[in-house]
């Protein structure tokens, strides 16, 4: 049994694939089974692979179920003691792996562990802005306001997600944000801030340039965990506060736009919310309303 299960999730980006697959390959760390979670992609992607087949695990969907159903088939079949995640639009650096078990090693308390990044736009250097600082601990405050994680900079016991469950596969993005959430509330979570990924945007098909509205899906994460009824006083009133901010800031954008309707649907989340402590009334607030669909961009 490896020690590490690498699941790499691809979907139409044969022509970068495979420098995401040598970008593992070519760890310094040696301990780890590579699966390619292949989501249903209609390019030449097994063409792609073919040449790292005897190094790899490779798995296809019939048809694009997206990015949370491809990792999660990843995981069903994976078996390391450890879970690392890896877009295929992104690159670790040779020494991601062995500077993370370090860690995890010099650190018993922590069983989950994320890296600093280097961010790249169309082949250029961004700066990270203050509002991207990272932190290490309990930290699970410090998670609301935006995704401060990269699933590529991960490092996860395999016992964390079988407590916490793996990725909701009703989010079509923000799937992260919804984990780190429900991993946040009950775990410390590990910051090694040498920047060991490589993550590269800027082109059309990330999750992020394709839908309109994610903050719906950020609102439905926070309504979500709050429905749980696990977290603690002092969590759930933080997770309030910041629904509260995101619905009215995404109700002013609904405004600019003339939605008048939609507007006033995320004014009235903190209230309702505020007179409902029942998990049940949280699912039918959730479910019942089809403003927490996204738009594509077309």
């Amino acid at each position: 049994m490896p020690a590490i299960s690498v699941i790499l999730t691809t979907y139409n980006r044969g022509h970068i694939l495979h420098e995401a697959i040598e970008s593992v390959l070519f760890q310094d760390y040696r301990d780890f089974e590579l699966l390619v979670i292949d989501d249903g992609s209609c390019d030449d992607t097994p063409k792609r692979v073919r040449p790292y087949r005897h190094h790899l695990l490779y798995i296809q969907h019939s048809h694009n179920r997206g990015i949370s159903a491809a990792r999660n088939t990843g995981l069903a079949h994976s078996s390391g003691e450890f879970v690392c995640f890896l877009d295929s639009d992104d690159l670790w650096k040779k020494r991601k792996l062995s500077a993370q078990v370090a860690f995890l090693h010099m650190h018993p308390d922590y069983q989950v562990c994320y890296t600093g990044e280097v961010w790249l736009r169309d082949g250029i250097w961004l700066n990270q802005k203050i509002k991207h600082q990272k932190f290490s601990g309990n930290i699970f405050e410090k998670l609301l306001p935006l995704c401060l994680i990269s699933p590529s900079s991960v490092i996860i016991t395999r016992t964390v997600l079988d407590k916490t469950g793996s990725f909701d596969e009703s989010f079509p993005a923000c799937e992260d944000y919804d984990l780190w959430l429900r991993i946040g509330c009950k775990y410390p979570i590990g910051y090694l801030e040498e920047r060991l990924i490589i993550k590269r945007g800027g082109h059309k098909d990330q999750l992020s340039q394709k839908f309109v509205g994610l903050d719906k899906l950020r609102i439905k994460a926070l309504i979500k965990i709050l429905a749980q009824g696990t977290l603690t006083h002092s969590q759930g009133e933080s997770v309030r506060e910041e629904l509260k901010r995101k619905c009215q800031i995404y109700a002013r954008g609904c405004l600019k736009h003339r939605k008048d309707e939609e507007a006033a649907f995320f004014l009235t989340i903190p209230s309702r919310l505020e007179a409902v402590r029942d998990e049940a009334l949280f699912e039918i607030v959730l479910a019942s309303d089809h403003f927490l669909d996204l738009t594509l961009k077309t």
